[in-house]
């Protein structure tokens, strides 16, 4: 079992193929899923690793996780919200890493407009078209994914290589920090309009258009889970 922090590392494929079980209506809303014990063998994975993947699930707002009773698929219309755990409260809560994100990637997307080579950029251009893709598709795993890949890039064309290793340090809680606001299904589209924004100032080479992109991107994310960052900084 891959282990890193003494966490366990998520097992991509079955979060992937429990989704498409609810995409294809394999599994439909209200219906509770099998036993974990069953779905960890139908896996071939531990339970521990089944539990991080759903835990990863509800997140995303595909499933609520009710303790006792089991886990159950959430319908379109239904908000998942108050069921979505935040993993990381024994060490921060999610205002603190807000305000961090909004203390560093601004300015690390300023950095990544100057230094940033021609083919750095056509890589997260990319990763926005294909979230574009995927959130057409109704596929929330790839949206993360495409969204992990976007601000991890970004982050690595700044060329700062301490906010780099900051960044590769908490890995883990940036991905869950980054899922939290897609449990708002409806409202996804604010997060690529907001990463099409940011692509444009890259492109444009334009370091303070950058940075008050990023500044507000994570501001935008930050108030769809009721967070309020407040503009009493230069960002």
């Amino acid at each position: 079992m891959n282990v890193i922090g003494g966490r366990v590392l998520v097992p991509r494929s079955a979060v992937q193929r429990i989704q498409a079980m609810i995409l294809d209506g394999t599994l439909k809303p209200g219906d509770r899923l099998p036993a974990q014990r069953e779905l960890s063998e139908q896996f071939g994975i531990s339970r521990a690793s089944l539990r991080e993947a759903l835990s990863v699930l509800e997140t995303l707002g595909l499933v609520r996780v009710e303790v006792g009773r089991g886990v159950f698929v959430l319908g379109p219309d239904e908000d998942g919200a108050p069921q979505a755990k935040w993993r990381f409260a024994d060490r921060y809560s999610p205002l603190e890493v807000y305000e961090t994100r909004l203390m560093l990637e601004p300015r690390s997307a300023a950095l990544a407009a100057r230094n940033a080579k021609a083919e750095d950029l056509a890589t997260i251009g990319q990763s926005v078209a294909r979230m574009r893709t995927a959130v057409e598709a109704g596929d929330l795993i790839a949206v993360a994914e495409c969204d992990s890949i976007f601000h991890r890039a970004i982050v690595e064309c700044s060329g700062n290589r301490m906010v780099m290793e900051l960044f590769r340090t908490v890995n883990g809680v940036m991905d869950e920090i980054q899922r939290l606001p897609f449990i708002h299904h409806e409202r996804i589209w604010e997060t690529v309009s907001e990463h099409e924004a940011i692509v444009a100032a890259l492109n444009g080479r334009d370091e303070a258009r950058a940075a008050g992109a990023m500044a507000g991107h994570i501001r935008g994310a930050a108030g769809r889970i009721g967070i309020e960052l407040r503009e009493d900084s230069k960002n």
